[in-house]
């Protein structure tokens, strides 16, 4: 025999024998692989496809920017600001129609169904298609922003219904099947395992993500997520891709989450969270030698914000937050999500870890939105929209130290004129047209008396250096 027959026929032994354990449902069972098909009998009919219209304002070609109005109306039919008609045809309209697709499940037999909120975000017109092919329109019942979620209404009776399990109690390793429409392509299936639980994504601390290798692509947002018992456990929202497509890291929100959020919705019309009111960091291994544990867990508050739930239970800086409510906090990113289900206004219990002492305390929650407007009132006394900065008092030691009688300090730069000026945040604002500025509220009623269209010198102090800066409020 030739060296190539030998092994070509190894070869081709050898891809016989990977290929025999797929060969059927049995032969899969038999070595211990998943079957997938009942599942997705019993389950291709509570997954709906989502279309979407939204209407944007036609955006200008970078070639026609800065060309008068008549001109770009008249001669190209692109709309200006009440140009004449081309006389060559109609007028392209102010306003063209973006169409998107994504991916549902209904969790009711009268039409209630769950997508993500990105999928039908700004939309004018939201069409769900259906496994028989069945198109009817969806009205919003609510949506919430932070964990990505929306719930929808079609009229209709008798549907199939989605079998909502937990994903409290999934396991990093087993297996998950989706189930929806990647590029608009019909039910489509498929499969992987769970590879990380509890992942905080950036700006998504209330949601701990569930992380699995199921290959999902646009059109598979707000799709279903099952166990290997046909339970939805999750909400696939997201992937990492530097493609735009799988590259076998994929997110779900957890159903839990989700129909926390649902039934919020359902009663109230709106989505209400915990608030504490502490900003906290993981525990590393050297850190929980220090503070005294064992291992690291918990999550560590480095600071404790004035007139909150925290500050008022008497949480400080350098507290290891252990439990909440009864729950263990094994890292920091444990914490948002645990605090923003708890119902507002439930007294609860918080073990900390204090100087290598375990001290409990008791709280009652705010509502997250109630702390924000509380934040804003608070913000509002030293904000100036007509002149687009935050600014706040100095403490007279530092303006001594500086050498400076007086001055407010900038802590943000909203845009406006004082964009336009190059105000940054941390300059000391001395004199506005030369009038000086001794408290964030004298600031507030200098602003309201400068006058409109012309250069106005604003002194500021940055990095020691005085400088002027021409500010202009437009008329």
């Amino acid at each position: 025999m030739k060296k190539g027959s030998f092994f070509s026929s190894v070869m081709l032994s050898c891809l016989l024998v990977v290929q025999i354990p797929y060969a059927s449902a049995d032969n899969n069972s038999r070595y211990g692989l998943p079957d997938f098909t009942q599942l997705v009998e019993e389950n291709n009919m509570v997954v709906v496809n989502i279309s979407t219209t939204k209407k944007v304002e036609r955006e200008l070609p970078p070639q026609f920017k800065g060309m008068p109005d008549d001109m770009l109306r008249y001669f190209f039919g692109i709309p200006g600001l009440g140009a004449p008609q081309s006389p060559h045809g109609k007028s392209a309209p102010d306003k063209e129609e973006v169409h998107s697709l994504g991916s549902g499940f209904i969790i009711s037999a009268d039409g209630y169904i769950i997508t993500n909120n990105h999928v039908i975000e700004g939309a004018d017109e939201i069409v769900v298609r259906m496994r028989n092919r069945k198109e009817l329109k969806a009205t919003v019942v609510g949506t919430d922003k932070r964990t990505d979620v929306a719930l929808l209404k079609i009229n209709a009776k008798d549907l199939p219904v989605a079998k909502i399990g937990r994903s409290q109690g999934l396991k990093v390793g087993q297996w998950v099947v989706a189930i929806g429409e990647p590029f608009g392509l019909d039910y489509t299936v498929t499969q992987g395992i769970v590879s990380a639980l509890g992942r905080a994504l950036p700006e998504d601390t209330y949601v701990p993500f569930i992380q699995t290798d199921v290959a999902i692509n646009p059109g598979n947002s707000g799709g279903p997520l099952f166990d290997l018992n046909g339970e939805v456990i999750g909400v696939n929202s997201q992937i990492y891709s530097k493609s735009g497509g799988s590259m076998g890291l994929s997110f779900a929100i957890p159903i839990d989450i989700a129909m926390n959020v649902v039934n919020q919705i359902k009663e109230t019309g709106k989505v209400t969270r915990g608030f504490l009111g502490v900003q906290v960091q993981e525990v590393t291994s050297d850190l929980s030698e220090s503070f005294g544990l064992t291992k690291p867990m918990g999550a560590l508050v480095g600071e404790t914000f004035p007139n909150t739930p925290a500050q008022k239970a008497g949480i400080e800086s350098g507290d290891i937050i252990l439990e909440f409510d009864g729950k263990i906090i094994e890292k920091s990113s444990d914490l948002p999500p645990i605090v923003g289900v708890t119902p507002v206004n439930k007294k609860v219990d918080v073990k900390l870890l204090r100087q290598g002492k375990e001290k409990t305390v008791s709280l009652t929650l705010v509502s997250l939105e109630q702390a924000e407007m509380s934040s804003d009132a608070q913000a509002s006394q030293h904000i100036s929209n007509r002149f687009g900065a935050t600014v706040e008092d100095i403490d007279k030691n530092v303006l001594n130290d500086l050498k400076l009688p007086f001055g407010v300090m900038v802590s943000n730069v909203t845009g406006g004129p004082a964009e336009q000026a190059g105000l940054r945040k941390g300059d000391i604002l001395v004199t506005i047209d030369f009038k000086p500025i001794k408290s964030a509220r004298e600031f507030e009623a200098i602003v309201k008396t400068l006058p409109k269209g012309r250069s106005l010198p604003v002194r500021v102090v940055r990095n020691n250096q005085s400088l002027f800066l021409p500010l202009v409020f437009e008329k």
